[in-house]
């Protein structure tokens, strides 16, 4: 499932981490590579351990938290700190797969990446080129989104981003392991999700159906979920 979280950060919160990011030293993007991707990628990074990053990356934790559209269609169970990266004057990151398990530099906190996020951190008006595009069962889809929002799709998938050919492309990005491993499990809980929204708001949370189709949600939440 990809789906377009809109908003997760409002236009203080995207200045308050490019503040903090655009002051860092940033470093060859292949600090974090595996073997496919360096032959693929050509952008800069902030290092994991920078200060900078955390900080920020903290910012975008909270903001995800307070997402109940995020929550509704990846059901987190762990979610990699987030990364930030820029692309500029001809840059690309080629056609690639995540890795499987991420793990994190100098620690034993490691995930199985089931989704993968980019937050948008750029005016797409400031910047040509710079689409992520990922390899889906429709096709190619190519997203670009604006500052603030956020693209969740299967890890699994193999997605690229286009040349920067003017301008800079700022984004965060990171993976997550969800509560639900299987995709396709995970778009019938959200849409059911959806459903259960839409009859509670026109009939109230007490409403018979709204109760019942809860009870189905959770039902099968339960039988589908790691944790």
């Amino acid at each position: 499932m990809l789906i377009a979280i809109p908003d997760v950060l409002d236009s203080a919160g995207v200045a308050r981490v490019r503040t903090l990011i655009d002051a860092a030293e940033w470093v060859d993007g292949n600090a974090t590579s595996g073997v496919q991707s360096a032959l693929a990628k050509r952008n800069e990074q902030l290092p994991e351990e920078s200060a900078a990053a955390r900080d920020a990356g903290g910012m975008i934790l909270d903001a995800l938290g307070q997402s109940a559209l995020f929550i509704a269609a990846a059901l987190p169970l762990k979610v990699f700190p987030p990364l930030f990266n820029r692309y500029a004057g001809g840059q690309d990151f080629g056609l690639h797969v995540d890795t499987a398990i991420r793990i994190r530099r100098g620690s034993d906190f490691r995930i199985r990446s089931d989704l993968s996020a980019t937050l948008f951190l750029e005016d797409p008006a400031d910047y040509d080129g710079g689409e992520l595009v990922i390899e889906d069962q429709f096709g190619p889809q190519s997203v670009k989104l604006p500052a603030g929002h956020m693209v969740v799709y299967p890890a699994s998938s193999l997605h690229r981003v286009t040349p920067v050919t003017r301008g800079v492309r700022t984004a965060s990005f990171f993976w997550l392991q969800s509560m639900v491993r299987d995709d396709g499990a995970r778009r019938i809980l959200f849409d059911l999700d959806q459903g259960v929204q839409a009859v509670a708001a026109a009939q109230g949370m007490a409403d018979p159906a709204t109760i019942r189709l809860t009870g189905v949600y959770h039902n099968l939440l339960r039988r589908w979920a790691d944790a």
